[in-house]
Parts: structure tokens; sequence; C-alpha cells
């Protein structure tokens, strides 16, 4: 910002977009005309780019960018909701209000169906069920990853809607 610019010459960016290549004094005597803060936007670029502008608003507007670009980052979280092969109706239903609220939430859901003992005996009515639980959610999910067997459980991983 203002003298603490090294570069000899910059290219000043005006408020219409269009680009100078003017000395820095020069620059810095039209931010003074102004009674604006010369602000180095680009200090790699060859020449530096600068514009003329109020230094405190411009770390606000950098600081509300980086906010936004942060909460958007947040649509990658995965939530796991986990059940047994035994699980009746109504905990499944309760399982998929759970489901419904993660997916408003723009998060995406890890479902398991974990088996044990003699369980292991009927994979295809874990898997089934399973499957019964993404026909529930189809109206608000997509399926990333299909139903597979992974150790002793079955999962898949369901993505919001666009």
């Amino acid at each position: 910002m203002n003298e603490n610019i090294t570069a000899s010459t910059v290219l000043l960016v005006d408020f219409e977009g269009e680009p100078k290549e003017l000395s820095l004094q020069e620059a810095l005597l039209q931010a003074r005309t102004q009674e604006l803060d010369l602000i180095e936007i680009s200090p790699k670029a060859r020449p530096p780019v600068v514009k003329i502008g109020d230094y405190g608003n411009y770390l606000y507007q950098l600081q509300k960018k980086e906010k936004r670009q942060r909460s958007h980052n947040k649509q990658t979280e995965v939530k796991m909701l986990r059940f047994s092969f035994r699980t009746d109706t109504h905990d499944l239903d309760r399982i998929v209000e759970r489901a419904r609220e993660f997916l408003d939430e723009r998060h995406m859901v890890k479902l398991a169906v974990r088996l044990r003992g003699r369980e292991m005996t009927n994979k295809e009515f874990a898997a089934n069920k399973l499957r019964n639980l993404i026909g529930k959610l189809s109206d608000f999910a997509e399926t990333e990853q299909e139903v597979k067997m992974q150790g002793n459980q079955f999962i898949t991983v369901l993505r919001p809607k666009k």
C-alpha cells in the first residue's frame, strides 16, 4: 500500500478497468489527489498491478470473499449412519429422517449395515434392507457409491440432489 510498494513502474487499473503503465510516483500522486490509497493487487506480476481505493474497504471485501469461500467448502463433509441387520422399521424411519436432515444441509451421507456372527450367512437380506433405505431417500439424494460389501458391513454413499 502507498509508499510500501517497491517497484519503480506499476500497472494502474482505473475505475473503468483500463490498465495504464505509470511510474510509482505518478500513481501515488493520482491516489493522493483523490484522497485514496494506492493498493497493490498483484505484487508478483511484471509490472505489479495496483489500483486506487480505500485500503480499509479493500481489506473488508477480501475478508468477505474468504468467508464466502469457506462456507462453500463445508459441502464435502460425509456424515455416517450405521444400523444393524436386525434394526426394526421405526428405527429405520428415524435413520431416514436423520439422513434427510444431513442432505438438506448439503452433506453427503454414508449408510452402513453391520453384520455379526451368523448374520453373515444372510448377506442378501442386509443388502436389500440398505437398498430399501436408498429407495426411501431417492427424492432427496443420488447414489454416489453403489451398495458394496466392505469387511463385515454393506455400505453406500449418497449425495444431495442438485
